[in-house]
């Protein structure tokens, strides 16, 4: 279901794209000319990696703010096959569209050698790079850390580990020789500095992530009896022990079912879980959603008897939040980042443990007033995150950046 609707989404892209790409080339030479007169601070947003998860949840929402601030001018670099992930994209933002043959390898050596040429070329005052990594040559290089690397400990396929080792030296090549970083949470900065302490006090801001206003909890609670699991599927996601655990708990709750939303990103984890729903026997009790809108995630938000959310490894943790805000009761991972985000409002759990997974479940759903004291708690939790203030943190690390390269150049210059 959710493949069509993004395989329509594709071919309506690919029909409109050469003309939005041929209008791009034409305003090219005028747009040379305007990189000369602004005043502002020039940003360019290097978007590249930011294809699905976190890293597309986060500049969806900063976008708008960003352009908000009378300060900043925001140019975005996008592959052309990410433009119909952020259509429609705010007038204000000027996006650049790049249609390089990807691959790893061609996509970075496009980041590292084309993009900081293009970057100067536009007389970029900061290159922001929504990945732990970014071009090393390009002007003020600002990273966020947001991929935690000790997902290479859950990763039992070599091809993958090799992948998670070369992303810890690239982090670490680029958190060195980068202006400044923004972790998304104290728990990232810690785990992505490698033991620099001075670095990370120093060079490292944390800039929580925010919750859409979509997201809001119901004037009248009910619960329907099902867990809801979110996230695109990836191997530290952990589902296949959410499924373990539900066969546990239906032995005291047998009407309870699974339902779990998100783009199947990671095709050989996805086929691990689906043989460990055949091994419980529980095809007819887990149901696959795939990618939802806001409006559809709002409501299984609000109906779900229990919101888990089982990951071993998370840097910030977006479904989490988006739960909170929708008022559900969460039973959650006691790993990484997910004590920061979630607080006190939710019961945790071994994320390893099925057991222990299903003990916590099983509170929540027979414990008198525990889902509603829950809920009230992630609702008042959830106001701690918004993107208007992310992205005014955001743009003011950004303005220091330039700022004091400016500084910097005159002094040198002096």
């Amino acid at each position: 279901m959710g493949d069509g609707v993004g395989e329509k989404c594709r071919a309506r892209f690919n029909v409109a794209y050469r003309g939005v790409l041929t209008a791009h080339r034409k305003r090219r030479s005028t747009a040379r000319r305007d990189f000369r007169r602004s005043d502002k601070v020039r940003v360019v947003i290097n978007a590249i990696h930011a294809k699905s998860g976190g890293g597309l949840t986060h500049l969806r929402n900063l976008l708008p703010y960003l352009a908000d601030d009378p300060r900043i001018e925001v140019h975005v670099f996008l592959h052309a096959n990410q433009h119909y992930q952020f259509d429609p994209i705010d007038d204000r933002v000027r996006v650049h569209l790049f249609d390089f043959t990807e691959g790893f390898i061609r996509t970075l050596y496009w980041e590292q050698a084309v993009l900081p040429v293009l970057a100067r070329s536009m007389r970029a005052d900061v290159t922001f790079s929504l990945a732990n990594y970014g071009p090393l040559l390009a002007p003020n290089s600002v990273i966020m850390l947001r991929n935690a690397l000790s997902v290479v400990g859950n990763e039992p396929r070599f091809w993958k580990r090799i992948y998670w080792f070369g992303l810890a030296l690239m982090t670490l090549i680029s958190l060195l020789s980068s202006r400044h970083a923004i972790a998304v949470s104290e728990y990232s900065r810690k785990a992505l500095t490698f033991g620099f302490r001075r670095t990370a006090q120093r060079k490292v801001s944390v800039v929580h992530h925010g919750v859409d206003e979509t997201y809001s909890p119901p004037h009248e609670r009910t619960r329907n009896s099902y867990l809801l699991a979110v996230s695109d599927i990836y191997v530290q996601k952990n589902y296949h022990t959410l499924v373990h655990a539900l066969a546990i708990v239906r032995k005291r709750c047998p009407d309870l079912r699974l339902k779990f939303a998100g783009r199947r990103i990671d095709e050989e984890y996805f086929k691990e879980v689906t043989e460990s729903i055949q091994f419980c026997g529980l095809e007819n009790e887990v149901e696959y959603l795939g990618p939802l809108s806001k409006e559809s995630l709002r409501q299984h938000y609000r109906k779900c008897a229990v919101f888990v959310f089982p990951s071993t490894v998370e840097t910030f943790g977006h479904p989490l939040v988006e739960a909170m805000a929708s008022g559900a009761p969460i039973a959650c991972s006691n790993q990484t980042a997910m004590p920061e985000i979630l607080g006190d409002a939710g019961l945790y759990f071994d994320p390893l443990n099925p057991s222990d997974m299903a003990d916590a479940i099983v509170r929540i759903i027979m414990e008198p007033g525990l889902a509603e004291t829950l809920s009230e708690r992630g609702i008042i939790q959830a106001k701690r995150f918004s993107w208007r203030r992310s992205a005014q943190l955001t743009a003011n690390i950004l303005v220091s950046v330039a700022s004091k390269a400016e500084i910097q150049r005159r002094h040198d210059g002096s």
